[in-house]
């Protein structure tokens, strides 16, 4: 009888401590929250953080991410990847667009919209998500209607997989509209708004989201009440991330492209001096580095490989301008077509027009060069000797010898000489001078 007790009270600790161990089904809760700030255009770099961040905030458990956001937009590609992580993200994420002032434009409505929580600080827009090009321009033609019925599709599955205002999600993007954080609260475009995190943690506790593909209730309001605080973990971009974010730019990938190609040119012009070779170098990497992640066109980059093809032509067989000149206009080219079609970016025009007169302006200097140096009396061999000083190396009875750049050469003068009479070679014939005498006279 007590043997039995014995084994009923084991199994009873047994039980109670597989319950204690075992993670509630129903709830989400942890004891820190995870904080990343996104300030800026969305790139790859952008979504690399964010990917990132939802991998440390999964792997400490965390009781939320906050993704901090204000952004003009940023590219198509990125937008996706991001949407992508947070509609499959195994933490509750949320995006809060703040501070006040701060607005989630364009590529910031898909964010915002695919969170788990979305929120909005006092004072903050959202909207205008109507796809423009790299430039910020209008996308003209059939590319538009492609563009624009992809990113309204994409939009609104977004909106209807977190039971979001999917009307006002399609508008945002065929008419550009944009609302205020009160508008958005009344037409269930975010959850609430929340000018603190400890506002944002007592407003979203009690909310049931959709985690891994169950429904969980988020339960923060204890993290909010801390005496201190809630404990915020803040998540810093890495100096890879950082570096990757400057350089994914189009423009100054553009610019590193150009400015290593033009170190290039100049040390090829100028050996031996070293430092614009090695810059240069540093510059196509990164480029080469840029373009991994960035949707490059191989036909524009053709065109840049044989601009700068032709450039370095005109120094190893000078062509007075013209392989120079088709350079330029081949760099030109390739400028304008470096990105894809689709992906609607496009480098700056004020950007191409200077480094191309750049390259005009370095091509003018190898080509004067060039020009001055043809125009150049020749200082070496026999054709040398023209103009050149000698000295008659005896009495001259019209034919003799003269010594020039110390050498005796054999030299016809219309007149007798002296032997140290000053004369000067006006042309050579075979192995005869022809000298007059120099004005100079005798030595």
């Amino acid at each position: 009888m007590g043997e039995q007790r014995i084994k009923t009270s084991l199994v009873g600790l047994a039980a109670l401590f597989l319950v204690l161990l075992a993670p509630a089904s129903n709830g989400a809760s942890g004891g820190v929250v995870y904080h990343a700030v996104i300030d800026g255009p969305i790139s790859p770099a952008v979504a690399d953080f964010i990917q990132s961040s939802i991998g440390q905030a999964h792997e400490a458990d965390a009781a939320l991410l906050i993704i901090e956001l204000d952004t003009p937009g940023g590219l198509l590609n990125s937008t996706k990847t991001i949407a992508k992580d947070l509609l499959a993200s195994p933490v509750p994420v949320a995006v809060w667009v703040a501070p006040g002032g701060a607005g989630a434009i364009s590529a910031g409505v898909f964010i915002t919209l695919a969170a788990h929580v979305a929120v909005m600080a006092p004072g903050t827009t959202i909207g205008a998500a109507h796809p423009v090009s790299g430039q910020g321009g209008d996308i003209e033609g059939d590319m538009r209607e492609k563009v624009e019925n992809y990113a309204v599709s994409f939009v609104e599955s977004i909106a209807n997989r977190r039971g979001r205002n999917v009307e006002w999600a399609e508008k945002a993007v065929r008419e550009s509209v944009a609302i205020t954080e009160i508008e958005a609260v009344e037409l269930g475009v975010v959850d609430f708004a929340a000018g603190d995190i400890a506002e944002l943690l007592q407003k979203a506790s009690g909310m049931e989201i959709e985690l891994a593909g169950e429904t969980v209730t988020l339960d923060l309001a204890s993290l909010a009440d801390l005496p201190g605080g809630p404990p915020v973990h803040e998540i810093e971009m890495t100096l890879r991330q950082k570096v990757l974010s400057i350089i994914t730019d189009p423009n100054i990938a553009y610019l590193l492209m150009m400015a290593g190609m033009l170190g290039l040119y100049m040390e090829f012009s100028n050996p031996g001096t070293i430092f614009p070779g090695v810059a240069g170098a540093i510059c196509l990497l990164l480029a080469l580095l840029a373009s991994q992640v960035l949707p490059i066109n191989s036909t524009g980059v053709l065109l840049l490989v044989l601009g700068m093809a032709f450039l370095l032509g005109e120094l190893v067989m000078p062509s007075f301008g013209v392989l120079g000149f088709g350079g330029i206009v081949a760099l030109t080219l390739g400028s304008l077509f470096l990105y894809t079609p689709e992906s609607n970016l496009a480098v700056d025009t004020g950007l191409i027009v200077g480094m191309m007169l750049t390259f005009a302006a370095a091509l003018l200097v190898v080509v004067g060069l060039l020009v001055k140096d043809r125009r150049r009396p020749s200082m070496t061999g026999a054709e040398g000797l023209v103009g050149e000083i000698g000295v008659a190396a005896g009495d001259l009875r019209e034919i003799g010898m003269v010594r020039v750049h110390g050498e005796l050469w054999r030299a016809r003068c219309g007149q007798e000489l002296e032997t140290g009479t000053r004369v000067r070679v006006v042309s050579i014939d075979g192995l005869e001078l022809t000298v007059v005498v120099d004005e100079r006279g005798s030595l």
